[in-house]
């Protein structure tokens, strides 16, 4: 009676086990975000649970006619195959459907799905009446294994639909280890995972389109920046790609100050969204100001219009000096004749020159000098010109001076102004969503690539303290892309030794991150980016 009692109060504890596995797994399920993984705890939870010894998990094919092969795993033979063991299964798909159109109800796999009903099998080699198990005895045959037991269970979603089929094989009675068939217990336990596991599978795939459709979401406002200005396109793409290259490394390192930092796959999520959005903001600005290639650049290079006004000026020299000729007539005078296209020579030679100082000046490249300042101002008031209503102007107007005496790039205070403004638009922009709590920090990742380390930057003036590791991450990314960047209309890339030069001195003078800057000098981000996106010549540094 005692020994009854016990063996009663030992099968029951071993239930009680089981199910406390099955919700185990299940919120275990519920929290995994990578598909593969939410197979293989599937697959590995339904063997533990039932104690079999191979099992495979089938999907269904995106059209509903086929199940595909996804993991298949066999403990005593050692064979792991889909999921995350990188082997591929290479079975071809079990079709549902015959060639005549008629259920395809000889493989139990399919018949479970067909049916949507659960089939367990005592002995695989004794039905030879309702499925066909050739393709199991050719396997067997093969390896030496004996497929015995079968429990073949089908996944339905919360809608009713087969998502897909769960089949283990040989049942192992855990105290003689040898094959048995599979229990009721195990059944229904089986089932239960089975429907659990559906249903968080099913959750994973509908997050995974959410989020595949948002990132498209994503992709269209860097695909409209791109087309508004194919200058930034390309930085929208490679930011978040250093950013991702130089978190990894951070994530790595355990020593120094950021020993600590690490990411989960939900933080890289979160990171690689805010990198993508990081310029979203740019979407706002003025065309004209963002493709400004050159100083005088607006909806077109004004410079062509100073051009003309050269040929203008020349061309008013020559009549002057053709008049001046014609005036001596009848009196011939060769020595004064010569000497008046003498001097319009050397005018016209000088406004040639001056043309061509207002076109380098125009390039922005370098940095103005105040003697280059001073000429431009020269040049744009002591010539005299007749404009388009027939008055006496200044060469230059005063719009023209300003843009001509940018001391360094492109934009005047003005533009660089409006530049700087997508920074807020982005903010702004990113803050007008309702995130989700796993992308929560996304406005302030993106939001803070323009600050500095001192508080010197915008457009909030955070300090170093204030400012997220992301953050700060994002900002070492933005600024080393912008200084390598062979897309800019107004650059040229810089090589790496002048790169890496200028953010050694940022590290300097409290602009970006030091600790950051250590890691992305010392992990070789630096190189491995270059290799990746920069042209060859400028790669100077090994």
């Amino acid at each position: 009676m005692r020994t009854q009692t016990d063996a009663k109060s030992n099968t029951i504890q071993s239930l009680l086990a089981r199910l406390e596995q099955l919700n185990t797994v299940g919120a275990a399920l519920s929290r995994e975000r990578n598909i593969n993984r939410v197979l293989e705890q599937i697959l590995l939870a339904a063997k533990a649970i039932t104690h079999a010894d191979g099992g495979t998990l089938y999907r269904m094919t995106e059209d509903g006619k086929s199940l595909r092969f996804e993991i298949l795993r066999t403990d005593s033979l050692n064979i792991w195959m889909g999921g995350t063991s990188g082997c591929a299964v290479g079975f071809p798909d079990i079709a549902l459907l015959k060639q005549d159109g008629q259920p395809n109800d000889a493989l139990v796999a399919a018949y479970a799905a067909i049916h949507g009903v659960t089939v367990n099998i005592p002995d695989a080699y004794e039905e030879t009446d309702r499925f066909d198990f050739a393709g199991t005895r050719g396997f067997d045959a093969r390896t030496g294994y004996r497929s015995q037991s079968f429990l073949t269970v089908p996944m339905c979603d919360h809608e009713g639909a087969i998502i897909g089929v769960l089949q283990l094989i040989n049942a192992i009675d855990p105290k003689t280890h040898q094959v048995q068939t599979f229990t009721d217990a195990d059944q229904s336990l089986a089932e239960s995972l089975a429907s659990q596991a559906a249903i968080a599978l099913s959750n994973r795939l509908l997050m995974t389109q959410l989020e595949n459709l948002f990132e498209s979401f994503v992709g269209l406002i860097n695909l409209a920046i791109d087309e508004k200005s194919p200058y930034t396109g390309g930085h929208c793409q490679r930011v978040p790609e250093l950013t991702m290259m130089l978190a990894e490394a951070v994530s790595a390192t355990d020593s120094g100050p950021l020993a600590d930092f690490s990411l989960t796959d939900a933080d890289r999520y979160e990171l690689k969204i805010a990198g993508l959005l990081h310029d979203c903001g740019k979407i706002t600005t003025p065309v004209h100001v963002v493709d400004k290639a050159t100083k005088l650049h607006t909806l077109f290079d004004r410079i062509a219009l100073i051009d003309t006004r050269f040929e203008v000026l020349k061309r008013d020299t020559e009549i002057v000096a053709l008049r001046e000729q014609l005036a001596l007539r009848p009196v011939v005078q060769p020595d004064t004749e010569s000497a008046i296209m003498k001097r319009s020579a050397e005018t016209q030679a000088r406004l040639n020159e001056e043309r061509d100082f207002l076109r380098k000046s125009n390039v922005g490249g370098e940095a103005m000098s105040d003697a280059d300042v001073a000429c431009v101002r020269r040049i744009g008031t002591q010539h005299q010109w007749r404009n388009i209503d027939g008055v006496q102007a200044d060469f230059l107007n005063a719009d023209e001076m300003d843009n001509l005496c940018i001391r360094r790039g492109t934009l005047t205070s003005a533009e660089r102004e409006i530049i700087n403004h997508h920074i807020v638009a982005t903010i702004k922009m990113l803050e007008k969503l309702p995130w989700p709590r796993h992308l929560k920090n996304v406005p302030e990742f993106a939001g803070g690539h323009h600050e500095r380390m001192d508080g010197k930057g915008y457009p909030k003036g955070l300090t170093r303290e204030q400012m997220s590791v992301q953050a700060r991450i994002m900002g070492i990314a933005d600024i080393f892309e912008a200084l390598t960047a062979c897309d800019r209309p107004y650059k040229l890339g810089m090589k790496m030794s002048q790169a890496l030069g200028i953010l050694e001195d940022f590290k300097r003078n409290g602009h970006i991150d030091p600790d950051l800057y250590d890691i992305f000098i010392n992990s070789g981000i630096y190189r491995r980016y270059g290799k990746q996106f920069l042209n060859p010549e400028q790669l100077d540094v090994a």
